[in-house]
């Protein structure tokens, strides 16, 4: 079903959403351009999302089994504080409820996502009273970008197996002292290519899984007005962890005038091919299972 803008959306299904099972969570998926949408929606859907929402221009298209079984958001993801502003507003509407966010091009995956569902993982999360989850975003690229050349190859998709590190992050409010289990966390493309990147783009850390509350606001650099919500673990023990597959840098840098012609190839020593796997990201620690065994 396809709605014209949030607005309308939210006054024809806000009540039915908030019928839903709590336990079943919500993902929400904006579409930047046409890479992936569809296979994007259907990873997610199998993963047991439900609903899922697609905000997106009108002039993308979809597939007829994807348009059947998602909900069509009008919208523009490049506007400014598009996407927090539209997470901001669907966690009011539906406290309570576990909720998710990403890009097209972009593949959630958690330990044992195989064979284990998204509601059970966050069953298990939410008993360690766990409002939110930490996701790295591992860049995705082509192998071959003169076959692909907007980077984006589910066939010949490669990640970095190594160059990943984090930070203490300051709190300005506190003279710059370190936030209690929260880091910064860098590596991938961002990293490799940071001259092209913007400084307050660069980190790869992303609160994409949270519990939905109202108050609560998502900004701009993927944290949230609470800052429980961004640390990485509890204060006893490691927690889950997370992982987005995503294609999104690998795009933009070659859609990018400035950084495209300079770049042959995304492929260094330390590429490995991707696997879609959650085994190889466990094996990379890339991802934490913490106590779920």
């Amino acid at each position: 079903m396809q709605y014209s803008g949030l607005d309308e959306f939210l006054k024809r299904e806000a009540a039915e959403l908030a019928k839903a099972p709590a336990g079943t969570p919500v993902a929400m998926i904006f579409c930047e351009d046409q890479a992936e949408v569809d296979t994007t929606a259907r990873h997610h859907m199998q993963l047991g999302f439900a609903p899922v929402l697609l905000f997106m221009a009108p002039h993308l298209t979809l597939a007829p089994d994807v348009a059947e079984r998602t909900k069509r958001i009008d919208f523009d993801p490049h506007a400014e504080d598009a996407v927090p502003r539209a997470v901001t507003r669907m966690s009011a509407v539906l406290p309570g409820r576990w909720m998710y966010y990403c890009y097209n091009a972009e593949f959630l995956f958690y330990p044992f996502c195989e064979t284990r569902s998204i509601a059970e993982m966050l069953a298990f999360h939410s008993e360690e009273r766990r409002d939110a989850m930490l996701t790295y975003v591992i860049d995705l690229y082509a192998g071959d970008l003169g076959m692909a050349p907007n980077a984006v190859s589910l066939d010949d998709a490669w990640l970095d197996r190594s160059g990943y590190y984090a930070l203490a992050r300051p709190d300005p409010a506190r003279g710059n002292h370190p936030k209690e289990r929260q880091l910064d966390f860098f590596g991938g493309l961002r990293w490799r290519f940071e001259e092209h990147i913007p400084v307050a783009r660069r980190k790869i850390d992303r609160i994409a899984l949270f519990r939905a509350e109202k108050g609560l606001a998502l900004r701009g650099d993927h944290t949230f007005s609470d800052e429980k919500y961004n640390t990485y673990a509890c204060p006893w023990h490691h927690n889950l962890t997370a992982a987005i597959a995503s294609f999104r840098t690998a795009k933009a840098l070659k859609r990018n005038p400035g950084s495209s012609d300079g770049i042959s190839s995304f492929r260094w020593h330390n590429s490995a091919r991707f696997e879609w796997h959650s085994r190889q990201l466990l094996d990379l620690g890339l991802m934490e299972p913490g106590q779920w065994f």
